[in-house]
């Protein structure tokens, strides 16, 4: 089974695609499919499709989606390539009726998910080492999995929408940590463009902005930098009353009185933020 989440939703079984083209199908497989090899419990499924008041046939309709998965697995079986044995699996063998609920088996196929969370793991294993070139490669590599936004074009329920949060906040991670590595590596003016993006599609995140303020500031446009640190005082103020937290204060204090050899780094991932006095 080779599943692809970070974009569009695309299941293949034995390479023949099993993924439907109705809307809560979809979100069924979505489902089944993040949570591979494990049993997604049949009350689980009934609040992603109907939220916490379920019609009073909604087991009976879970149960057509199922089984609409399966013609689609057992098409693929058939089309398929295999030998005699894996003409004989039965896609109930794929798609499992357990008690309480229903498990999909991923088998050795290809996970983009678990792609991601590997490549991701080892760059930060290369930053921990200061290995910035790697760090980057790998964070670099890890984020071309992505090909917009998790489960682009599923509709997503109370479930899917913690699943597609957390895989978000794990590709804002891994972007954060990238950018960290090409800052190290003096790549200031190359990050320009795609931070003048990111501070504006994330305006209240302070990592993103140190970064930001750091490569304004190493390329030249301290007046830009200081501007960026104060967009982003008046965002905190106006939108959460909370003041930008000591960390980025103080990379803005360097920027005011230091020379840009001596600001060497920016304030670490995840800095908190305090109250406004």
């Amino acid at each position: 089974m080779d599943i692809d989440v970070l974009g569009t939703l695309a299941v293949r079984h034995k390479g023949v695609s099993i993924t439907p083209t109705a809307p809560k199908p979809r979100q069924v497989l979505a489902l089944l499919a993040l949570r591979a090899g494990q049993v997604v419990a049949v009350g689980a499924l009934s609040e992603e499709l109907w939220g916490s008041k379920p019609p009073r046939s909604s087991r009976a309709t879970l149960q057509t989606y199922i089984l609409q998965l399966r013609e689609l697995i057992t098409a693929a079986l058939e089309n398929g390539p295999g030998d005699d044995a894996g003409k004989r699996c039965q896609a109930k063998d794929v798609l499992l009726t357990v008690p309480g609920g229903y498990l999909l088996k991923g088998g050795d196929g290809t996970s983009d998910v678990r792609e991601f969370e590997r490549l991701a793991g080892s760059g930060y294993r290369a930053m921990d080492a200061e290995d910035y070139p790697q760090a980057a490669r790998l964070l670099r590599e890890a984020l071309e999995l992505w090909t917009g936004p998790a489960l682009a074009d599923v509709h997503t329920g109370p479930h899917l929408q913690t699943e597609v949060k957390r895989l978000e906040e794990s590709r804002l991670c891994a972007l954060d940590q990238r950018v960290e590595a090409d800052l190290r590596l003096g790549r200031h003016r190359e990050l320009l463009a795609e931070l003048t993006v990111l501070v504006n599609r994330y305006p209240t995140h302070e990592s993103l902005c140190g970064q930001y303020m750091l490569a304004l500031y190493r390329s030249g446009r301290r007046g830009e930098a200081l501007d960026a640190y104060q967009r982003l005082r008046a965002t905190l103020v106006r939108t959460l009353g909370l003041e930008p937290s000591p960390a980025l204060a103080k990379l803005q204090r360097s920027i005011l009185m230091s020379g840009p050899d001596t600001l060497t780094a920016r304030p670490t991932t995840g800095v908190s933020v305090a109250p406004v006095g």
